[in-house]
């Protein structure tokens, strides 16, 4: 088989699902049409795998880097003299490396969603919503130019909004839908207007070319991107800027992060899926996408993006210390983390030991996918065993649930960084790169990782551990189809930390090593284990402590647990200042001044048809006068212009 027909195959099969179930959910019985959609992502995983492996140890390399390759090209849309649009399917490294993790946590997702939601109602439905979130995250990594990246962009976009809104008879997952995605929206516009600035200088929409010629410092398309300039910044800063902000929304970075912790209310393998492992990476993603140009041609942007990230990771873990909803607590754990990605991604040079900092944000997005999606799969077998999302309802259940125990326990290790747990080598990676370059972010960063141990393991506690909360609770297990994922999922977390990322993916295509340097861990070991020893000091069994803590820092712990009010100056700046300021305004313009002119036009036309209208009554004298005035009227004037 051709790769041109396995890339396809690998898009298309998800896409085969959607259909299966829009067409037939209903003529077939349920668990078929399940089954169905998870054999149909199956076959696109293995496949994915077959690619992946052939692009790496085969066909990938031009000498001593890995190139990308274009198996397949359309015209799609002729733009005249800016040539054409082209739909491409584009194969590097990190796209390799992303149809791998999309579709093995698809795969996971699905197969554990078998049992998860068996009995639910809409059960086709939910499946047609998964295939066509992992058709399109699959077509925004395959993507070979940028346009064609937003299209599918977009339709991640929407397909997220179905699932955090599948429980569309709640009133709260309503609201997250709509809040999710009215925040992605604002971001996207942003990066629409940042691709249409890239490719009016660049000359095109193909990443190949993009990246060649905004690259080249001999180039004139660099220099037009970088004379022209709009209130100080360059057009390239601003592009670059602009893609960044849809990329920052997509991931829900600080201060466009507000939809995260309320799209929780999907279903709880939706947020393994989304929320874990694909969609909240696009953005991740996408700055590794344009790495090179963000290196090489524009600094400044790289910084904004490092400060984000780490801005973002800090805030979150913040954030997650106080919450009390275990989904939550993973929403800002995810959060943190992606600022992790980000902000190492922002440390980074281009090629060589300049590049380590791309080299470990991929490979923390790898390992990531896997323990994230373990823990949130974990959280859903809880959460349908004792029925609530709050940590007060849960505490002792390491009896009755040995088995989920173990593996949240494997997630939590993997997320502190505690060796050999894969977390350890990718977030050491990440501080490594970091400490090289940017000191400051080295310190906060480390300081994240501290904070992270404590609040993973505080919510292990307080689920598996502590006091439970109700004795007389009898906590059932999963099926087979739950518990096979999440022993997939946990050895990816213990054991994906021994692959040579660096081998594959880097940021000029060359073989880069990875090394474990064990001096430098000691501090952020050190960190990581006082951060657990702490957790189990205060949660480990019941007491006062946290109590004691939470009323010490009392002003801080409240702003904390209210997310610093975040959600509320959103609102007070929506509903108070826009709404009233600017919404209000627009309103009466268009009802009094639009509406008006078009009514005023309409009413006239009215008057003047029933003024015409007496003229067509059907009386014979009527008509006979008219015909005598008209008569005279036609005399007067002849008389006049003969005279």
């Amino acid at each position: 088989m051709s790769l041109t027909a396995q890339l396809l195959l690998i898009l298309l099969l998800p896409f085969a699902g959607i259909v299966i179930s829009g067409l037939m959910g209903r003529r077939m019985p349920a668990a078929i049409g399940g089954w169905m959609s998870t054999l149909f992502v199956a076959v696109s995983c293995l496949l994915a795998f077959q690619v992946a492996s052939g692009y790496f140890f085969v066909n990938g390399k031009s000498g001593e880097a890995f190139t990308a390759q274009l198996p397949f090209s359309l015209d799609w849309l002729n733009l005249g003299n800016s040539g054409w649009i082209r739909l491409i399917l584009y194969l590097d490294p990190i796209s390799a490396m992303m149809l791998v993790v999309v579709t093995l946590v698809s795969l996971m997702v699905h197969l554990f969603s078998i049992g998860y939601l068996k009995g639910e109602n809409r059960y086709a439905t939910y499946f047609g919503y998964l295939g066509l979130f992992t058709f399109s995250m699959l077509g925004l990594v395959l993507s070979g130019n940028i346009f064609q990246i937003y299209i599918f962009w977009e339709l991640v976009g929407v397909s997220s909004f179905l699932l955090i809104g599948f429980y569309y008879d709640r009133p709260s997952a309503v609201a997250a839908a709509k809040k999710a995605f009215i925040v992605t929206r604002f971001a996207d516009l942003g990066f629409l207007i940042g691709i249409l600035v890239l490719a009016y200088h660049a000359g095109t929409y193909d990443f190949r070319e993009l990246i060649a010629r905004l690259t080249d410092t001999s180039s004139p398309y660099l220099s037009s991107a970088i004379t022209a300039s709009f209130l100080g910044l360059s057009a390239l800063t601003w592009g670059l800027l602009l893609v960044f902000m849809g990329g920052a929304g997509k991931s829900a970075m600080f201060p466009l992060h507000i939809w995260l912790p309320d799209a929780m209310e999907g279903p709880t393998p939706v947020s393994a899926l989304i929320h874990a492992a694909t969609m909240v990476v696009a953005g991740v993603f996408l700055v590794a996408r344009l790495f090179p140009v963000f290196a090489i041609s524009c600094p400044a942007a790289l910084e904004v993006v490092a400060w984000t990230g780490a801005l973002s990771s800090l805030f979150a873990a913040v954030v997650a210390c106080t919450q009390t909803d275990i989904k939550r607590v993973l929403a800002y754990s995810t959060m943190s983390q992606i600022g992790y990605m980000l902000f190492s991604l922002g440390v980074s040079g281009y090629g060589g030991e300049e590049g380590a900092g791309f080299v470990a944000s991929q490979f923390h997005l790898f390992t990531h996918a896997l323990f994230k999606a373990l823990l949130f799969l974990v959280a859903g077998v809880v959460i349908h065993a004792v029925h609530t999302n709050e940590m007060s309802g849960m505490g002792g259940l390491r009896k009755a649930m040995p088995f989920a125990n173990a593996a949240f326990l494997i997630g939590c290790l993997a997320i502190a960084g505690i060796p050999p747990f894969s977390g350890f080598f990718s977030k050491e990676a990440i501080l490594h790169a970091a400490h090289a370059t940017h000191p400051a972010i080295y310190w906060l960063g480390l300081g994240t990782a501290g904070l992270t141990a404590f609040y993973m393991f505080r919510l292990y506690y307080r689920i598996f551990w502590n006091r439970p909360a109700d004795p007389h609770l009898h906590p059932h297990g999963g099926g087979v189809t739950e518990y096979l994922p999440l022993i997939i999922l946990a050895a990816g977390a213990v054991f994906a930390g021994l692959i040579p990322f660096g081998e594959y993916v880097s940021s000029d295509g060359r073989v880069f090593a990875l090394h474990t340097d064990w001096a430098f861990s000691v501090l952020p070991l050190t960190l990581s284990i006082g951060g657990i020893l702490i957790a189990t000091w205060m949660y480990l069994k019941q007491n006062e402590r946290s109590d004691r803590a939470a009323a010490f820092f009392a002003g801080f712990y409240r702003a904390a647990r209210s997310k610093f009010f975040l959600d509320e100056l959103y609102g007070f700046v929506t509903k108070k200042i826009i709404f009233r300021f600017i919404g209000a305004p627009a309103a009466w313009i268009d009802r009094s001044i639009v509406d008006g002119a078009v009514n005023t036009m309409g009413v006239a036309a009215e008057t003047g048809s029933e003024s015409l209208s007496e003229l067509q009554n059907g009386r014979l004298q009527t008509y006979g006068a008219w015909m005598v005035a008209g008569v005279f009227v036609l005399l007067l004037i002849t008389f006049y212009y003969l005279k």
